[in-house]
C-alpha cells in the first residue's frame, strides 16, 4: 500500500509515524507538496520541487536536502512500493525545539516523504457526470494572516466548509474571500467558462501546479483566458465550471449550490482540457520516468 521515508529510513506506510511533540503535528507548523506518478513516470516533478523549496523558504523551514536529493528519495519510495500510479508527498516540519523553549528558530526541522496508490478526489461517476459543489459562507483565511501561495496545513476553514457542504448533500466546497470572490477549495483550484472566456482567481489561493498546467494548456489551445477576481454569482451563472488538482487533473462541475451549470452536462471546453491534461502526461517535457530496476 505504500512506502515512507522517516528518520532517514524507508519503511512500510503502515509503520510510518512522526513524534507527537513535533510542531508539525502540534501546531500545523509544516509545509508539503504532492507530485503524482502516472504510468511509471512523475508528472511535472521540477515544478513541484520548485514550489516545495519556495514554500520551505517562505515558512523559514530547511529540509536539509537539495532538490536532487529529494527527487531521489521520492523515486525510491515509489520504486520500493512498486506502484505505477502513485500519490507522492514530501513534507518538512518544524520539528521540536528544546523542552521549555517557544523559539521556533531552535527547532531541528525534519523531512518526511511517502508514496501511496494514486488518489482521486472524485470517483468515476463524479468524473463522468460532474461534481456538485457548494459555495460556503465560511471565509478563507486571509492572505495577510496565512500566505496561501505557500502550501500549508492550516485547513480548519476548508474542513469546516467541506463538512457543511457534505451535510447539505454536495460533493465538495469552494470558499470565498472577504469580498465574496471564490478563491479555492480543499486541495483544488477552480475555473469557469464565462461568456466564452476561461476565468480563474488570481489572488487568495494556492497557485497549484495543476492550475498552472491548465493555464498553459489554454494558452497552447488558443483559449481566451483571464486571471482575475471571480465573484460567486458569476461562477453560479457560468457556462462551464471545473476544478484543477493533482488528485485527478481537470474535474468537471455540473452543479453549484444545487443549480445546474449550463445544460447540466460536462461542457466542450472542459472535455477538451481533460483530454489534453492526460495527453500531456506522455510529453517528455513534463514526465520523468522512474527506473524501477534500481
Amino acid at each position: 500500500m505504500g512506502v515512507a521515508f522517516v528518520a532517514g529510513q524507508y519503511v512500510p506506510i503502515s509503520s510510518a509515524s512522526i513524534p507527537i511533540t513535533d510542531w508539525g503535528f502540534l501546531r500545523s507548523d509544516a509545509t508539503y507538496d504532492v507530485v503524482t506518478v502516472w504510468d511509471g513516470a512523475f508528472f511535472r516533478m521540477d515544478a513541484h520541487l520548485e514550489r516545495f523549496m519556495r514554500s520551505c523558504q517562505r515558512w523559514r523551514l530547511d529540509p536539509g536536502l537539495t532538490p536532487a536529493q529529494i527527487a531521489e528519495i521520492l523515486s525510491q519510495c515509489v520504486r520500493l512500493s512498486g506502484l505505477r500510479s502513485s500519490y507522492v508527498e514530501m513534507i518538512c516540519t518544524r520539528g521540536q525545539p528544546p523542552w521549555g523553549s517557544r523559539d521556533p528558530r531552535l527547532a531541528l526541522n525534519q523531512f518526511y516523504a511517502f508514496a501511496v496508490p494514486y488518489v482521486w478526489i472524485a470517483n468515476e461517476q463524479q468524473r463522468g457526470a460532474g461534481l456538485h459543489v457548494m459555495v460556503s459562507d465560511v471565509q478563507r483565511i486571509p492572505a495577510t494572516s496565512v500566505d496561501p501561495s505557500a502550501k500549508n496545513y492550516h485547513w480548519n476553514d476548508l474542513t469546516m466548509g467541506l463538512l457543511g457542504a457534505l451535510d447539505a448533500g454536495a460533493d465538495s466546497v469552494l470558499l470565498v474571500d472577504a469580498a465574496g470572490n471564490v478563491v479555492e477549495g480543499p486541495g483544488f483550484n477552480v475555473f469557469c467558462v464565462s461568456h466564452g472566456v476561461l476565468v480563474t482567481p488570481n489572488a487568495g489561493m494556492l497557485e497549484g501546479v495543476s492550475r498552472r498546467t491548465v493555464i498553459e494548456m489554454a494558452q497552447s489551445l488558443g483559449l481566451p483566458l483571464q486571471l482575475r477576481d471571480l465573484p460567486a454569482d458569476e461562477l453560479r451563472a457560468a457556462d462551464e465550471v471545473f476544478l484543477s488538482t493533482s488528485g485527478g487533473g481537470v474535474l468537471p462541475v455540473t452543479m453549484v449550490d444545487q443549480r445546474a451549470i449550463g445544460d447540466g452536462t460536462v461542457g466542450a471546453i472542459t472535455r477538451q482540457l481533460v483530454q489534453t491534461y492526460w495527453a500531456w502526461h506522455k510529453n517528455p517535457a513534463y514526465s520523468l520516468a522512474i527506473d524501477y530496476a534500481l
